[in-house]
């Protein structure tokens, strides 16, 4: 079982990262978070990455695939899950929801990124799930 980020999906954050600086650098804090999750998938698609807007996943539970699936924001090159916020300050809960997105998915890195800051480095946050059991 690997604990950290892959070199790849290091990579895959630090792209994800400079488009959401695009985004915000255009249009800075204070606008909705639909208006930022639409142009990041724009930017993100620009640079060449495989985005999934509000892609549904089912959750596997003794066995069973139920039916009411959580969404991910974006689950981007089919290994970095994104969650947008525009909120006053991330709080635990935040990274909390992030983390069992993580564990649903079998995912290792997440992105909870924050737009409603002056500074974007500010607003991102990354959150590791250590139980994945896949390699990238």
């Amino acid at each position: 079982m690997l604990s950290e980020p892959t070199p790849y999906e290091n990579h895959i954050a630090t792209q994800i990262i400079g488009c959401a600086m695009i985004v915000h650098r255009h249009f800075g804090p204070g606008v909705i978070e639909s208006v930022y999750e639409t142009c990041f998938c724009h930017e993100l698609t620009k640079a060449g990455l495989s985005v999934e807007r509000q892609q549904r996943q089912p959750i596997i539970y003794d066995g069973i695939s139920f039916d009411d699936p959580f969404r991910m924001d974006l689950f981007v090159n089919e290994s970095v899950i994104i969650e947008n916020k525009v909120v006053e300050a991330v709080l635990p809960l935040h990274k909390a929801q992030l983390r069992s997105y993580l564990k649903l998915a079998n995912r290792r890195l997440g992105l909870l990124i924050n737009f409603n800051v002056e500074r974007l480095k500010d607003g991102v946050h990354r959150v590791i799930n250590d139980s994945a059991t896949y390699d990238q």
